[in-house]
């Protein structure tokens, strides 16, 4: 019995690999085949059947937008084995869903605000790391009505062929003001949630097995939209293990282009100094709801006192479970 089970383990073990490495490997192999694949049909090489063959998945890519696919959740679960996944939820799932279900008082303040409705939540998550292994995790482990819920990421994600395809089975979208704001506004239930990463791509290039650093200190965009909406509050979450299954390279040419064009478009490597993600162990730790007021022309400084009280939720769930990681005993979290 002991041995099959270890053949099982072993087995889970491996598919989580295989799984985990498509990801990696579509942002080191996308970009090539793109390149390769528009070169060979402006110049028809070998020939012109040929290089549509070759080209028709980027073609195929560009018509087809990018697409939640909840139902692949329940193949994904290898996942949760091979980076040995485990969450703390300061506010359970069932206590989340019911608070985005249930009528809730008016947030109100002494600037005459008011709300209604149902409230609404940005789940900021931090930090970003090169690929964000812990929340894809997180989406595996969910009950089937969070994985509706949509995850912001910069535009440029969402008009990259092939990438935009497999990375947008976790229900993406931009992570534009504008947009965010609708989500919020028009959402219903849980649907009226999103997933924002706070640091975006500058977090990515602080990314390091060493210590942990977050940028912060300048992103507070999304403060003020979740004072200036009625009903909306923020959560906080600690993605750890984010930032140590991968090291990008954070110099270069590709780095350079990878900022300008918000998109990862640099080099990175994990086991086996390959582009597939080391299986350390990554933990979600989801804390509890700030308790924001509704406040329709915030101050600046009412944004600073809501930005700071973030940032010390941050620091506090950073200190109260890294332990639960050998690696994570030692560091200390850096906000930059």
């Amino acid at each position: 019995m002991g041995k099959a089970n270890h053949e099982l383990s072993t087995l889970r073990w491996f598919q989580g690999l295989l799984l985990s490495a498509i990801f990696s490997l579509a942002y080191v192999i996308s970009p090539v085949y793109i390149l390769t694949s528009l070169a060979a049909i402006l110049l028809q090489f070998p020939t012109r059947t040929a290089s549509f063959l070759y080209g028709a998945p980027l073609l195929i890519s560009i018509l087809i937008p990018a697409k939640g696919a909840p139902w692949l959740a329940d193949y994904m679960r290898p996942l949760l084995d091979y980076f040995d996944y485990e969450e703390v939820l300061e506010i359970s799932n069932q206590e989340l869903q019911k608070l985005c279900n249930t009528n809730t008082s008016d947030k109100k303040n002494d600037k005459g605000g008011t709300g209604g409705g149902n409230t609404k939540f940005i789940l900021a998550l931090q930090p970003h790391g090169v690929i964000s292994y812990t929340s894809m995790c997180s989406w595996v482990a969910a009950p089937p009505a969070f994985r509706s819920i949509r995850t912001a990421v910069a535009s440029a994600l969402l008009q990259t062929p092939i990438l935009k395809n497999v990375m947008g089975i976790f229900h993406l979208t931009s992570a534009s003001g504008e947009n965010v704001k609708s989500i919020l506004r028009n959402g219903q239930g849980i649907d009226g949630c999103i997933v924002l990463y706070v640091g975006g791509l500058a977090e990515l290039f602080k990314s390091s097995r060493k210590e942990e650093r977050l940028y912060l200190k300048k992103r507070k965009g999304f403060i003020k939209i979740a004072l200036r909406e009625k009903n909306v509050d923020i959560i906080p979450v600690y993605l750890f293990g984010n930032t140590s299954v991968l090291t990008v390279v954070k110099t270069g040419v590709l780095a350079y282009l990878s900022r300008k064009f918000q998109v990862s478009l640099t080099y990175f490597w994990g086991k086996w100094f390959l582009p597939i993600p080391r299986d350390d162990k990554l933990i979600y730790a989801r804390g509890k709801p700030l308790g924001l007021p509704y406040i329709l022309e915030p101050t600046n400084e009412e944004v600073d006192e809501w930005h700071e009280k973030y940032c010390q939720e941050v620091t506090r769930l950073f200190n109260s479970y890294k332990e639960k990681l050998p690696a994570y005993k030692h560091k200390q979290l850096i906000i930059e």
